[in-house]
C-alpha cells in the first residue's frame, strides 16, 4: 500500500497505537491530528490521498468533520471508525456522511488487516461515488436484535431518547424539540414499547431507557 494518510484521532493513547500499527502495513502517514482545526490545516498543506477518522471522544462528530474536509478535496478517501451502528444515537445523519467513504465499527478494527483493506478501497470508492460502506465484522445475536428495534425509531424518537439520556426533563425536551410536553411524553412511551420496556413499579423506565442508549454507543453503563 501507497496510499498518503492523514489520521484524525481524539484519544492519544488511540492514535499511539493506531499509527504504528498502520506503518508495520506500509502505510504512509503524513500527519497526525487530535482536533478539527489542525485536520483541516493538514488536509490543506500535506493533501493527503485518504484521511482517517475517529473524532467522538471530546464531543466532535467525525461525519461533520468528514463533510468540511470533503470541502477541501472532493475526491479524497474518507475511512470513520465508530462505536454505534446507528450514528443517529451519536446525534448524527446518515444522510451526512460522505459518498464512498468507509465506516468501520471499532470492535471490526481490531483486525488491522479490515482497516487496511477499507483505507485502500476508499480512495477509488470516493473517486468512483460510491455509496456508503458499512464494514461490521461478525455480529452476534443481541447486537443483531437491537439494530432490528432501532429500525423502528425515528429521527424523533431517537433525538428525544438522546435528550432523555443528556438528563433532560419532559418540560425541558418539549422546548428543545418545540413540542408539547404532551407529545414528549407520547414520544418517550413509544420508543420504551420498541425497547420492550414496560410501567413497572419496581423499575424507573427512563433509566432503563438510558441503558439501552449506553449500549448502543458501545459503552459500559449500569
Amino acid at each position: 500500500m501507497n496510499e498518503r494518510l492523514l489520521v484524525v484521532v481524539d484519544d492519544g493513547f488511540e492514535l499511539a497505537t493506531v499509527v504504528p500499527a498502520l506503518r508495520l502495513h506500509d502505510l504512509d502517514i503524513i500527519g497526525e491530528a487530535r482536533s478539527e482545526s489542525v485536520a483541516l490545516n493538514l488536509m490543506r498543506r500535506l493533501q493527503p490521498d485518504v484521511v482517517l477518522l475517529d473524532m467522538h471522544i471530546a464531543g466532535i462528530s467525525a461525519i461533520k468533520i468528514a463533510m468540511n474536509i470533503r470541502k477541501i478535496d472532493p475526491l479524497v478517501g474518507i475511512v470513520i471508525l465508530e462505536s454505534c451502528s446507528d450514528v443517529r444515537f451519536l446525534g448524527d445523519s446518515l444522510n451526512e456522511i460522505p459518498a464512498g467513504t468507509k465506516v468501520i465499527l471499532k470492535k471490526s478494527a481490531t483486525d488491522i488487516l479490515v482497516l487496511c483493506s477499507a483505507i485502500s478501497e476508499s480512495k477509488f470508492a470516493a473517486s468512483e461515488g460510491h455509496e456508503v460502506s458499512w464494514i461490521n465484522g461478525s455480529v452476534s445475536i443481541h447486537e443483531k436484535a437491537l439494530q432490528d428495534m432501532a429500525v423502528h425509531l425515528t429521527d424523533a424518537q431517537v433525538q428525544t431518547l438522546r435528550l432523555v439520556a443528556d438528563g433532560l426533563t419532559n418540560a425541558h425536551i418539549g422546548r428543545v424539540r418545540y413540542t408539547s410536553e404532551k407529545a414528549v411524553e407520547q414520544i418517550i412511551s413509544r420508543v420504551a414499547q420498541v425497547f420492550n420496556i414496560y410501567p413497572d413499579h419496581n423499575r424507573n423506565q427512563r433509566v432503563q431507557l438510558v441503558n439501552e442508549y449506553y449500549k448502543w454507543l458501545g459503552a459500559p453503563h449500569h
